[in-house]
């Protein structure tokens, strides 16, 4: 009898004895790619900086406001262009070699479940591309335009960005960690742990402050129906 037929696709997934028969590996570099990522992150958050400091805009940001504005400009991109890139292509992802799919096959590394099409995954990254996306975008005009609704959208789009964040590490935690190297310094605890970690951070800072705000918007307006009625 002949030696069995080696079909096994060797890939640098967790966990080892996953099969992903159309994998092709990745030509670019870690740093390449992780580069891009940052620079173009880097370059929303100089733009938006730039943007919110311009003397004629309708409201004058502080500080604290323009970094927040910065966040969402930036999570604006990553949902709409690279998590929308996964919403509608995760079935070819893994063999294929546009930029943006071997940037998810390099995150996959820390968390396989993008490159298996895992049905969470995939529900949770369509809902916060086609919907967390454009609503970024939306407080950003929102707080520039100094918009009345622009707190209620803040704190609509960090509800779900944190909801999804949550079920997003507890999903993995019910798995026992399976689809990446767990302890792993670059692929678990930066790219799974670190990365996603911002998402509950950021977003739960900013529910606190959008509380604040609309409970001193409506203690006003109660005080300001209080002596109307006297």
């Amino acid at each position: 009898m002949g030696a069995p037929s080696q079909t096994k696709i060797i890939h640098p997934f967790w966990p080892r004895d996953l099969l992903i028969p159309n994998y092709v590996a990745n030509d670019r570099s870690m740093s390449e790619i992780v580069g891009f990522l940052f620079s173009v992150s880097g370059l929303l958050v100089l733009v938006t900086w730039l943007i919110t400091g311009w003397r004629g805009a309708p409201g004058r940001l502080g500080t604290w406001r323009r970094l927040a504005v910065c966040w969402f400009a930036v999570c604006g991109f990553i949902h709409c262009v690279i998590e929308g890139w996964f919403s509608l292509y995760y079935d070819i992802i893994p063999g294929d070699q546009s930029f943006l799919s071997q940037l998810w096959k390099e995150y996959s590394k820390g968390d396989s479940r993008y490159v298996i099409a895992d049905n969470f995954t995939v529900c949770m990254e369509s809902v916060t591309a086609w919907l967390w996306g454009p609503c970024s975008f939306w407080v950003v005009f929102a707080f520039l335009t100094n918009k009345s609704y622009r707190f209620v959208l803040q704190l609509i789009i960090s509800l779900g960005q944190m909801y999804g964040a949550v079920l997003y590490f507890f999903t993995e935690h019910r798995d026992g960690y399976a689809h990446s190297e767990f302890g792993h310094p670059v692929y678990f605890w930066f790219y799974f742990i670190f990365m996603n970690t911002l998402w509950i951070v950021i977003p739960l800072m900013l529910i606190v402050d959008s509380w604040r705000q609309l409970s001193a918007a409506q203690t006003r307006t109660d005080s300001a129906k209080s002596k109307k009625s006297k």
